[in-house]
């Protein structure tokens, strides 16, 4: 169940940086002053990313129960 455990918090630390990637994408984009056609474009295709990042976080966070409740 350790391996669990640690396998769980190595996927939810992807997660997370996956997370701090996309809100540093959009952020120097809106800073470098982009339109606002350009940043819709930027928003839009780091969605999808920012869905899967939160996603891969929740489900790291699963396992790390998991593994607790099953240790």
């Amino acid at each position: 169940m350790e391996l669990l455990i640690w396998g769980g918090a190595a996927v939810s630390l992807a997660g997370l940086a996956a997370l701090v990637w996309c809100i540093l994408r959009v952020w120097t984009v809106r800073r470098a002053g982009a339109s606002e056609e350009a940043l819709r474009q930027v928003v839009q295709k780091v969605v999808p990313l920012n869905t899967g990042a939160l996603f891969l976080s929740v489900i790291g966070l699963m396992m790390v129960v998991v593994g607790i409740l099953l240790s």
